[in-house]
């Protein structure tokens, strides 16, 4: 019966404890329309950065289909700060091994990659503005479901 009650307690203050903990400062998703990625179509997320002093985790995420053709997916990451000023960063998204494998995680026909950009600070309050574009040759990407944004305050593991 101790055994039992000592469960109980350690279940409730587990839950207690993940209940506690903080929600995303930002998560949103956009989902592409019959799986393709026209370059006409930029999504864009705005995120409300409130504290100068804390630093962030971004995740992006990129699923795709396990009928995607190509081994990699190059992006543009297009940010604008709260004071106007614009930047622009080229990144690879690395899809499929040279022999074929999926890189990322694989649900039956979905297969779904992270990119994680960890620790950044951001140098202004106010909203950002970050709008992707995808960087390939061809007019339209097929079979790519959806892209999407968490931005997460980093805990303060010095406490």
């Amino acid at each position: 019966m101790k055994r039992k009650s000592s469960f109980i307690f350690i279940l409730l203050v587990s839950l207690v404890f993940s209940a506690c903990e903080k929600p995303p400062t930002f998560e949103k998703s956009y989902a592409f329309s019959k799986k393709q990625w026209n370059q006409q179509v930029k999504p864009r997320f705005t995120v409300a950065i409130k504290d100068t002093i804390k630093e962030y985790d971004f995740v992006l995420t990129i699923r795709t289909t396990t009928e995607y053709k190509y081994s990699n997916l190059w992006m543009y990451w297009n940010t604008t700060t709260p004071d106007g000023q614009k930047a622009r960063e080229p990144f690879e998204v690395k899809i499929a091994n040279p022999d074929g494998s999926w890189i990322g995680k694989k649900t039956g026909t979905i297969v779904e990659n992270a990119l994680y950009f960890k620790r950044r600070k951001m140098p202004l309050k106010g909203k950002y503005i970050f709008t992707l574009e995808q960087g390939i040759t061809n007019s339209s990407i097929d079979e790519i479901l959806d892209v999407s944004l968490l931005v997460q305050e980093v805990k303060d593991t010095k406490k």
